[in-house]
C-alpha cells in the first residue's frame, strides 16, 4: 500500500489530524529560522546597541546627584535587558507546544486508525497476519508524523534557549561595565562638552561631578 492507497483508506478524522501535523510543522520550521536569525543579530548588535543607550542616558541626568544618575542608568539598563528578553522568547512558546502536543497528536492518529483497521478486519471475518500487519502498519505512520514534526521543534527550542541565556548574560556582564565607565570623570567630562556646545553654557567640571548642572 503506497501513500495514495493510504490516502484513500483513511477518514476526515484521519485527514484533519494529517493536516494539523502537516501545519504544526510548516510554522515551526519558519519559526525555529527567524529566531534563530533574530537571535544570531542580536548577538552582534547588543554591545553597540547598550553604549549608545549609555550614551544617550549621561546628558539627560547631568542635573541629578551621582547617587540619583547611577540609580538611573541602573534603571535604563535594565529596561533594556528586559527588552531583550521579552524580544528574545517570542515564537519559544509555539516551538513549546509544539514539540509537546505533536506526539500525541500523532499516537491519537495512530489508536484511531488501529481501532478502524481492526473494525475493518472484524467486518470481514478474516484475521490472519496478513490481514492485521498491513493496516495496522499503516496506523502507524501517524506516530512517525508526530514525531517528525516534534524533534525539530525540540532541537529549535533548545538551540534557540541555549543562544538567548548566553546572549542575556553577555548583555548582564556589558551593561555592568558599561555602567562603571559611565560614572567615570572622563566620560562625564565628555558629557559637560557636549551639553556646553549644545546649550552655550559654562559648566564646570565640580558642577558636572556634584551634579548641579
Amino acid at each position: 500500500m503506497d501513500f495514495t492507497d493510504y490516502w484513500q483508506y483513511t477518514d476526515i478524522i484521519t485527514k484533519s489530524l494529517f493536516f494539523a501535523l502537516f501545519a504544526l510543522s510548516i510554522v515551526s520550521w519558519v519559526t525555529g529560522i527567524l529566531r534563530l536569525y533574530y537571535s544570531h543579530q542580536l548577538a552582534k548588535t547588543v554591545v553597540v546597541d547598550l553604549a549608545q543607550q549609555i550614551h544617550n542616558q549621561i546628558p539627560p541626568t547631568l542635573q541629578a546627584s551621582p547617587e540619583e544618575r547611577r540609580l538611573l542608568t541602573e534603571q535604563m539598563l535594565l529596561q533594556q535587558i528586559g527588552r531583550y528578553r521579552y524580544q528574545s522568547e517570542q515564537g519559544l512558546p509555539l516551538l513549546g507546544t509544539t514539540a509537546a502536543i505533536a506526539p500525541f497528536i500523532g499516537l491519537f492518529g495512530t489508536v484511531w486508525g488501529i481501532f478502524h483497521a481492526l473494525r475493518s478486519i472484524g467486518d470481514s471475518g478474516q484475521a490472519g497476519l496478513a490481514q492485521v500487519a498491513g493496516p495496522v502498519g499503516e496506523a502507524l505512520i501517524m506516530t512517525g508524523l508526530g514525531l517528525a514534526v516534534a524533534i525539530p521543534a525540540v532541537i529549535f527550542y533548545n538551540v534557540i534557549t541555549r543562544m538567548n541565556r548566553r546572549i542575556l548574560y553577555r548583555a548582564n556582564d556589558i551593561a555592568h561595565g558599561l555602567l562603571g565607565e559611565s560614572m567615570r570623570p572622563s566620560m562625564l567630562a565628555n558629557s559637560k562638552a557636549t551639553l556646553v556646545e549644545a546649550t552655550g553654557a559654562k559648566v564646570t567640571d565640580s558642577q558636572v561631578a556634584d551634579g548641579k548642572v
